[in-house]
C-alpha cells in the first residue's frame, strides 16, 4: 500500500506539473488584464471578465489568422490523407514495379535537403510565397505517415484484395470498399498529426510569406509576442497598440493568453474523440505476430 501511494503520488504531481500550466493561461484569459499585472490570481480569475476574448475577435487580423489556419488545416488534413492512403497502397502492392526503389527515393528525401534558401526560392518559382497554397501543396506527403499506413495495410489478409479482384473490382474500388473502412484507427492517428502540425506552424508563415493577411494563427501569435515584447522599450506599430489599448481591462499579457487558447482549444477538443484511434494507429507494427 505505501509504495501504491508513492506511486499515485508521484503521477499525481507530474499530472499536476502538466495540467497547471495550462489552468494557469486559461484562468489569465477570463481574467482582467489590468487586474491580472497585480499578481495573486492562481487557481480562479480573480476579476471574471471576457474583454480578452472580445477584443480578440474584434481584431481583423486575429479573425483572418485564424480563418487561414482553420482552411489550412482542413484542407491539409483532406489532401495529405488521400495522398497518403494512395501512395501507401501503391506500396504495399508486392508486385509493383519499382516498388522498393521508390522507397528509397522517398526515404532519401527525409534525411538530405536542400535548406531553407533552395526551398525558398523553389517556392517562388512555384509562385507559392504570396499564395495561400504555400501551406498545404508543401506538406501533401510525408514520408513517415506513409509508412505508418503502409505498415497497417500490410496488416489487412491479401485474400480480401484477391478475392475483390476476382470479383471484378479494381484498384479504387478495393481501396474505397475494403482497405480505407478498414483502417480507420490509422487513419485517424495520420489524420491527427496532419492537422497538429498544420495547426501550430508558424515557421512558414514567418519565413516564407511576406503578406501578413496570408499568416496562419501560430505566425500571427509569434508577431504578437514580438512585439509585445519590444513594446516594453520602443515605440510599437500604430495598429498593435491600439489593439492592445482598445480597452482598460485588457493588456497586452492577458490578449497573449486569450489568443495562445484560441490556438490550444481546438486540438485539446479534437483529441479525446481521436484518442481511441490514436492508440491503435501508433501501435502499428510494434507487435509482430
Amino acid at each position: 500500500m505505501v509504495a501504491k501511494a508513492i506511486i499515485y503520488t508521484i503521477v499525481g504531481l507530474f499530472g499536476f506539473a502538466t495540467f497547471y500550466p495550462f489552468w494557469y493561461i486559461l484562468i489569465a484569459s477570463f481574467n482582467s488584464g489590468a487586474d491580472f499585472t497585480r499578481g495573486g490570481v492562481y487557481l480562479w480569475p480573480r476579476v471574471f471578465t471576457l474583454a480578452n476574448y472580445r477584443e480578440a475577435f474584434l481584431s481583423r487580423m486575429i479573425v483572418n489568422a485564424l480563418t487561414i489556419s482553420v482552411g489550412r488545416t482542413v484542407l491539409g488534413v483532406l489532401l495529405g490523407i488521400s495522398f497518403t492512403a494512395l501512395f501507401a497502397y501503391a506500396m504495399h502492392i508486392r508486385t509493383l514495379p519499382g516498388r522498393t526503389w521508390l522507397v528509397i527515393y522517398f526515404f532519401i528525401t527525409t534525411i538530405v535537403g536542400g535548406g531553407m534558401i533552395p526551398y525558398y526560392f523553389l517556392l517562388r518559382a512555384l509562385n507559392l510565397t504570396k499564395s495561400f497554397w504555400i501551406y498545404v501543396i508543401p506538406s501533401i506527403f510525408n514520408f513517415f505517415n506513409m509508412v505508418l499506413m503502409r505498415t497497417f495495410f500490410d496488416g489487412i489478409p491479401s485474400e480480401l484484395r484477391e478475392s475483390a479482384v476476382v470479383d471484378g473490382a479494381n484498384e479504387w474500388r478495393v481501396i474505397a470498399r475494403i482497405y480505407l473502412p478498414l483502417s480507420i484507427p490509422v487513419m485517424a492517428t495520420v489524420s491527427l498529426f496532419i492537422g497538429v502540425a498544420h495547426w501550430n506552424d508558424w515557421f512558414t508563415g514567418a519565413y516564407y510569406v511576406s503578406n501578413q493577411k496570408l499568416y496562419p494563427a501560430a505566425t500571427y501569435l509569434q508577431k504578437i509576442l514580438t512585439e509585445a515584447q519590444a513594446a516594453q522599450t520602443i515605440q510599437v506599430g500604430r495598429e498593435t497598440a491600439a489593439m492592445f489599448d482598445a480597452i482598460n481591462q485588457t493588456t497586452p499579457q492577458s490578449l497573449q493568453m486569450a489568443f495562445v487558447m484560441l490556438l490550444t482549444m481546438p486540438i485539446v477538443a479534437v483529441y479525446p474523440f481521436l484518442q481511441k484511434y490514436y492508440v491503435k494507429g501508433v501501435m502499428v507494427g510494434a507487435i509482430k505476430g
